[in-house]
């Protein structure tokens, strides 16, 4: 074990919330208001740990578990995982959750009077992860993002007081072009934990099979696939996007780091020629910036 694999089994609540710099998008940059970036980063928190739980990527030695009150016989269990993760998070809004990071969002889910529900949806998402491994349909498939991805936006907006039914609506479109975004970066990690997020239906049309993801370059046909779904990730940001023109000041920036962050994915994922299969396509920081400019100005 690496030290920093030492210190993340030591502390997991710091290893959870040190992978933000890792995502696509901003979480709590330095020029929000520090109630902001704390209340952000609580709610980061959750749905990092959510997710680990999901994936199997909780810090080494188990520490998650037992701080949940999982016995080590279980802690392998994602399920089960999942079902004390449901347990504590229901501690937050009426108790003391057991759980450091759950104990970190308390305070937000009282100062910003968050409800239960969205991160209930982060939990069924990957619950339906351990039991849904295909998605026939792109339908199939957005209804996981209205679990998996929605939400936080929703939080998003409730946490700096700006939730209105266009904003949310507004918000889904570009949660959910992410979460596409992330699935295409990731296609052959996903397929490496039985997981293909391509719908069935896209992948018969384009006459892909899933043995043509699990090589290391992709054929023209998956290719073809992959520009596809990125467009329609895109037409998604691109229909979301007047969310960043309906808000001010420093949230503003904040929305156009979502959409430029997502938008700048694409674009690499086509700067790639959309082989996703020998890694996940990453933009770089100027690409990013470029992106937030256009973001800002309204011109995407």
């Amino acid at each position: 074990m690496t030290g920093t694999g030492t210190a993340r089994a030591l502390d997991p609540e710091r290893g959870t919330l040190d992978k933000a710099a890792g995502e696509n998008f901003p979480v709590a940059p330095f020029f929000l208001p520090r109630a902001w970036r704390t209340d952000l980063m609580a709610v980061y928190g959750f749905a990092r740990l959510v997710d680990d739980i999901g994936d199997g990527d909780l810090a080494p030695g188990g520490a998650d578990a037992r701080l949940l009150g999982v016995s080590p016989q279980e802690a392998e269990d994602r399920l089960v995982l999942l079902d004390a993760f449901e347990a504590d998070l229901r501690r937050v809004f009426d108790s003391t959750p057991r759980h450091p990071l759950l104990r970190r969002l308390q305070p937000t889910v009282r100062r910003r009077s968050l409800t239960p529900e969205p991160f209930l949806g982060l939990i069924a998402a990957n619950r339906q992860d351990q039991l849904v491994s295909r998605y026939e349909t792109y339908d199939d498939l957005l209804a996981y993002c209205e679990l998996s991805a929605n939400p936080v936006g929703r939080l998003v907006l409730a946490v700096t007081g700006t939730s209105t039914p266009e904003r949310i609506r507004r918000s889904d479109m570009i949660c959910t072009a992410l979460q596409i975004v992330e699935h295409l970066q990731d296609v052959a990690e996903d397929l490496g934990r039985d997981r293909v997020y391509l719908p069935a239906a896209d992948m018969k049309r384009f006459h892909v099979q899933e043995a043509d993801l699990a090589t290391e370059s992709a054929g023209a046909s998956v290719r073809a696939l992959i520009a596809y779904e990125a467009q329609r990730a895109l037409d998604l940001l691109n229909e979301g996007a007047p969310l960043v023109g309906s808000v001010h000041g420093r949230l503003k920036l904040l929305l156009a780091g979502f959409v430029a962050g997502g938008r700048a994915a694409v674009r690499a994922i086509a700067a790639a020629d959309y082989d996703v299969l020998p890694g996940p396509p990453k933009p770089g920081k100027v690409q990013l910036l470029r992106e937030v400019g256009v973001t800002l100005r309204g011109e995407g």
